[in-house]
């Protein structure tokens, strides 16, 4: 998939229980841009599939990263956090 609607598509194991999905969309966002977990905050969306998400980063390197997702996903055509 990729993007989808102007957004980033990423499909997450965690359940949409007590804020399970948010924290383990944020922790996988960390972990994927090696950054810490604090540079990243949930501006809009909490209870909504469609998510607005701070990333207190360069717009370079987050830039870059998109690039290497979104190329890496299309390439394997799949959803850019979709693991197989």
């Amino acid at each position: 998939d990729g993007l989808h609607d102007g957004a980033l598509r990423v499909r997450l194991h965690a359940p949409p229980v007590d804020g399970k999905a948010n924290d383990a969309l944020l922790g996988w966002l960390s972990a994927e841009l090696g950054l810490p977990r604090r540079a990243f905050t949930l501006l809009r969306g909490a209870a909504s599939r469609r998510k607005t998400i701070a990333i207190a980063a360069p717009p370079a390197v987050v830039a870059a990263w998109l690039r290497q997702v979104l190329g890496d996903a299309t390439a394997a055509g799949r959803a850019p956090g979709e693991r197989r």
